[in-house]
Formats: structure tokens, sequence, C-alpha cells
């Protein structure tokens, strides 16, 4: 769609483009733009071509059809669309930026102040996240492959194979997760359904064969009960964590995970619930609260913790004195 837009945008300005041009200027192949072109067309948009000088154009009048806001949805998406594209904001959504200064502009003088009054109350500090600049062509490349159902080669950096691996991915969706984007799809080399972060993605390859996304896919239904974004093969787990009254209510207040319970104690420490799909995510998780929380249940995970904490006193020399 990014891309799409930007086409939109060169054929409107200056006296048009070839398609050479407008694959230079879009950064694909020109095979990529004649289907772009071939999108506008369909979706109704008045492409002309001169046969003469050879070049595509849109006449300027053209444009998007415009939209009536309310002061309250004005303000949520201009708020939004300036903290998510920013530079600390959501990697690739730019133009998010672009469109919240657009809606300003277009808002009555007297409303437009207003809301930037408003807006200007307001700030969203997101954690932080990969910024992934030069990996902006493997992101639309992959938003095109899920979009058109067609095949990647990729090369990938893998930290659980601690090597630089090659497969053919059937790239099903993009999603965000806290700090980087992350393609999910079945892999020829792991004959499943594997994660990849785009950002450690480092050559990839569109093919020209088609996949079928299978019926009733979902990230939920992929990610299961995982903690975070790593499912683990096998049974899920029942876990119990008290956590001491210094950081109970910092974690009660916090919608960790879909299947949380909360049992808040007399003498002021919780104890958290929760049904996971593997132990390593959450393990890190309770380790980050140090000694103000101890894992009840199941002894596997008590023993992963152990473990990784006799591990962490003895790097700091703990066990020595």
């Amino acid at each position: 769609m990014h891309r799409l837009l930007e086409v939109i945008g060169l054929l409107q300005a200056g006296t048009g483009y070839n398609a050479e041009a407008l694959a230079r200027a879009c950064n694909v192949s020109r095979r990529t733009i004649f289907r772009d072109l071939d999108t506008l067309r369909q979706s109704g948009v008045p492409l002309s071509y001169d046969e003469r000088r050879e070049r595509y154009q849109i006449s300027s009048a053209f444009y998007l059809p415009p939209t009536t806001f309310t002061p309250e949805e004005a303000l949520s998406l201009i708020i939004l669309c300036h903290e998510l594209g920013d530079r600390s904001g959501l990697p690739f959504f730019g133009p998010a930026r672009t469109a919240a200064v657009k809606l300003e502009n277009a808002l009555p003088a007297k409303l437009r102040q207003e809301v930037r009054n408003l807006a200007d109350a307001v700030q969203i500090q997101p954690p932080p996240s990969n910024p992934l600049a030069e990996h902006r062509p493997i992101y639309e490349q992959l938003l095109e492959a899920i979009g058109r159902r067609r095949s990647v080669r990729i090369r990938y950096q893998s930290l659980t194979e601690w090597r630089k691996i090659r497969t053919r991915l059937n790239p099903y969706r993009l999603f965000f997760s806290r700090r980087s984007w992350y393609v999910v799809g079945r892999s020829s080399l792991h004959r499943s359904t594997r994660t990849f972060n785009v950002g450690r993605i480092l050559e990839l390859e569109p093919l020209e064969d088609g996949f079928q996304i299978p019926r009733g896919f979902s990230i939920e239904r992929y990610l299961r009960n995982a903690w975070h974004m790593i499912p683990e093969r096998g049974r899920d787990y029942e876990v119990v964590i008290r956590f001491d009254k210094m950081v109970a209510q910092n974690v009660a207040e916090v919608a960790w995970h879909k299947t949380q319970r909360l049992e808040r104690q007399p003498d002021g420490t919780l104890v958290f619930r929760v049904t996971v799909s593997g132990l390593n995510e959450i393990s890190w998780w309770i380790l980050g609260y140090g000694d103000q929380a101890e894992a009840l249940k199941p002894a596997k995970l008590r023993k992963i913790v152990a473990e990784r904490a006799a591990r962490m006193a003895e790097r700091y020399g703990a066990t020595k004195q």
C-alpha cells in the first residue's frame, strides 16, 4: 500500500514517468512496477499513458476521497500517527507522521489549534525498538509477497542454530512485537511454521511460486499460550509465582498475559497464576524481579530459574564470599 501511494504521488507530479524511472524511484523491479500499475487501473485510478513520450501519468485533480472526523477521532489519529511515526516509534511507520500533519492542516483553524494543544499534552513512550532502517526493502518485499501469496528465499542469521541458514519461506503474516518486526510462515528447511526476525534476514529473493495459507491460520493460534512469542512444543504449563509486597501492586496493575489470574494475599504479597506454552520466556521475566519473586510451580520452572540465578551469582562472585 505504501508503495502504491508513492507511485500515485510520483505520477501526479511533474511530466510523468516511464516504467524504468518508476522502478528506480521506488527501488523495485520493472515487473513489480507493471503489477502496481495494473493494480491502480483495476482500482479505478485514472492512469493514462502517453505513447509519444512513453510515460505514465495521473491527473493532478485525482485525490483520495475525503473523510469526516469527529474532534475525538482526529485527536486520537494525530497523537497515534505522530508517536508511531516518530523516530522512537514503530519502524517503517514514518508516513504516519506525514498523515498526521495533513490531517491537522485539513481541520478548521479553531479546531486545529484545540487539537494541537491537546496533542502537545499527550505523549506515548513506546519501549526501545530495533530501527531496522536498512531493512525497509526486505519489509516491503515481505508485505508484497504476503499480499500476492508468493514464496521468498531468505538467508537468515539464526540465533537458535548459531549459523547463517537458507530457506524457502511461505510468509503468512508480519507482526510487530515489543521491539521488532517478525514474519511467520512455513520454512522449507524446518518443514514447519516458524518465526523469523526481519532484522536478521540478510538477503531476500522474491519467487513466483504461489502458496496457500492454511485454513484457520492466525497469529493467536500459532502462538498458543506463549508468554511472549515463542511457543514451545509439548503440553502447556500451569505456572504459579509469588511476588513480594514491594512489587505486588506493580505486577497486579498490568495485563501481562491473557490467562493470568491474580490472588492478593493478606500480607500484601501476590500469587500470580498463568498458563503458558513453554517455560523459558517466562523464566527471564521472573528473574527480572530479582529477589522479589519466587516461582512456586512447576518444579521444572523452579529448577530453570534457580540454575540461572546461580550462574548469575557466580558471575558476580557472590558464591565465593
